[in-house]
């Protein structure tokens, strides 16, 4: 079997993620419901105690979280989602957060992912996903965005 020359709707959703990618975050691998993605830790990602800011690493977690929940094709955002730091990673270190999926039911899921340093865990996430019924939607009742201003 070929595979088709058509972007998947992981490769479509990450070419579009401004984000991640000026961070130099990597999409090294993508299925049905799993990715993994890679980012080094750069010297402005660290914090004033010389260990990499908790908010890349949910940042790096919750993108491999928003690639495999986003393979299935209909657009999909995070409902919530929680972080368990481990272990510190400082500036040089190369952490890959590797996301699979747990459950999926109707419009929801539910995504575990492991952010490593090599084989050892730094953190652990969960998101809970929601598909979005409308893709074309981008406002809420009540939300103001830049477009509507």
């Amino acid at each position: 079997m070929s595979r088709s020359t058509e972007p998947t709707p992981t490769e479509v959703m990450f070419r579009a993620d401004e984000a991640s990618r000026r961070l130099g975050i990597e999409l090294v691998e993508h299925g049905e419901g799993t990715a993994a993605v890679r980012m080094t830790v750069s010297s402005s990602m660290v914090n004033g105690h010389g260990t990499a800011h908790g908010g890349y690493l949910f940042l790096l977690a919750d993108t491999a979280f928003a690639c495999a929940c986003n393979s299935h094709g209909p657009v999909t955002v995070a409902a919530g989602a929680d972080i368990v730091f481990v272990a510190p990673a400082r500036e040089g270190d190369v952490l890959v957060a590797r996301a699979e999926e747990r459950a999926r039911y109707g419009r929801s899921g539910v995504y575990d992912v492991s952010v490593r340093r090599g084989g050892e865990v730094i953190a652990e996430f969960r998101g809970r996903s929601r598909s979005v019924r409308d893709a074309t939607a981008r406002e809420t009742t009540g939300t103001t965005t830049k477009e509507s201003r």
